[in-house]
């Protein structure tokens, strides 16, 4: 009889430890895929080093640095047409709003291709994109950034300012600097194409108020990390190496 209750209890307990240990774990969203493929026009082949980046962004606010949604690197990049897949989460995309993929080609950090025009998507749509590509040459390299008296726009982790006016300017001696929120600053530029490097920020020691102050430390922080520019009617945008924009500046009269 003893033998019988202990085989009920060790036999009749399996079935529950089982159905415990089936139970299936609450799932989580399915990632969407976007695929494309990226080509440019000159027929050159890549160096070995190069290094492709595309990225989908939400572009909908005019007055404002695009967000990245999803972003695909491929390293080294090899020869066009180069294959892309970017993940991303398909909640985050709202109706009514503007996406685009934007790409860029680059060789030891060194822009060699870029998208030039807007390439719009709707990320949630299967058709597969092909991004074209437009090569930067020397002849890209705007003169008008030298000499010119830049207003501060836009600064990341700040975002857009108009008060306290800041300025930026850089010589073709490679000297840079102007009017930060508070104090006067200077930093050298290395300007190469569309690349550009800014070291050696340094400033007067005026004390302001606080988001005075908060307004300076984003831009010298901003300008540190510089690592491509352009210049397109007007209007200055430096970029940092992830591509994404960290400070705007409108052409002083």
């Amino acid at each position: 009889m003893l033998d019988r209750i202990a085989e009920f209890f060790i036999f009749g307990f399996v079935p529950l430890v089982v159905g415990m240990l089936a139970v299936p774990e609450l799932s989580v969203a399915a990632e969407k895929v976007l695929k494309g493929e990226v080509l440019y026009r000159e027929r050159i082949a890549l160096p070995p080093n190069a290094v492709l980046s595309v990225q989908l962004a939400d572009v909908s606010l005019a007055d404002a640095p695009a967000a990245i949604l999803g972003e695909r690197k491929v390293a080294p990049a090899g020869q066009v047409p180069i294959k892309f897949e970017i993940s991303f989460d398909p909640q985050v995309i709202r109706p009514n709003m503007t996406y685009a993929l934007q790409a860029r080609i680059t060789v030891d950090d060194r822009l060699m291709f870029v998208t030039d025009t807007r390439h719009q998507v709707d990320p949630l749509s299967d058709a597969p994109q092909t991004v074209m590509l437009k090569m930067v040459t020397p002849s890209d390299k705007p003169a008008a950034v030298f000499g010119q008296s830049w207003l501060v726009e836009y600064i990341d982790g700040i975002g857009v300012i108009s008060e306290p006016q800041a300025t930026f300017r850089i010589g073709e001696d490679g000297k840079a600097g102007g009017s930060g929120p508070c104090n006067v600053y200077f930093a050298t530029a290395k300007v190469d194409g569309s690349a550009i490097a800014i070291s050696g920020i340094g400033s007067t020691f005026k004390a302001c108020a606080p988001d005075v102050m908060a307004e300076e430390k984003a831009l010298f922080g901003a300008l540190a990390r510089a690592a491509s520019y352009h210049v397109d009617a007007g209007k200055l945008t430096i970029v940092d190496k992830d591509g994404r924009d960290i400070l705007r500046f409108n052409a002083a009269s």
